[in-house]
């Protein structure tokens, strides 16, 4: 069986604690636009098919629908292929359809993590995280992430884990 781009990264022992992405609403903000666009596309060839030209070549505008939905393909695959990544060893943040960025902070060097969660946020399920590291990055910025509380205690009980072992 073929290895995901993620699996491909871990190192020998090293294992998936936890995967989190952007909150769906996130995601939503992203597509409401295509949304919109298409069914104002929709409306206006199906009015001017029904009322005012019954011609057959009317109905090819129908192929405009194409555009927003190409372009909510491409938020979906852009939303889909961020991912927040906690493993045994580090905390990785994966991002990008063709091309891959991937930053990654060792536990070991995270000092603390903050954790910033708005009214809306405690109400859907979703907050801000900075990674402050002794790395060269210094500060990892994660935004709107699903399922927070989970993400952080993770995170903390995977560095706890870490550091326990090396004190073995």
């Amino acid at each position: 069986m073929a290895k995901s781009y993620l699996e491909s990264l871990l190192g020998e022992r090293e294992k998936i604690i936890m995967s989190a992405r952007q909150h769906w609403m996130v995601f939503f903000q992203e597509i409401i636009a295509e949304l919109i666009t298409g069914l104002a596309i929709l409306v206006l060839v199906t009015l001017v098919l029904t009322m005012i030209a019954p011609i057959p070549l009317v109905a090819l505008f129908y192929l405009v629908l194409i555009v927003p939905l190409v372009s909510l393909l491409r938020d979906y695959l852009n939303w889909r292929n961020n991912e927040y990544v906690i493993t045994n060893r580090r905390v990785i943040h994966l991002q990008g359809v063709f091309n891959k960025s991937v930053i990654d902070s060792s536990l070991e060097k995270v000092n603390d993590v903050k954790m910033m969660q708005t009214f809306f946020g405690r109400l859907l399920g979703y907050a801000d995280f900075e990674i402050l590291t002794a790395s060269e990055l210094g500060v990892n910025r994660f935004t709107k992430i699903g399922d927070p509380i989970h993400f952080k205690t993770s995170m903390i009980n995977a560095k706890e884990q870490l550091e326990t072992e090396h004190h073995d």
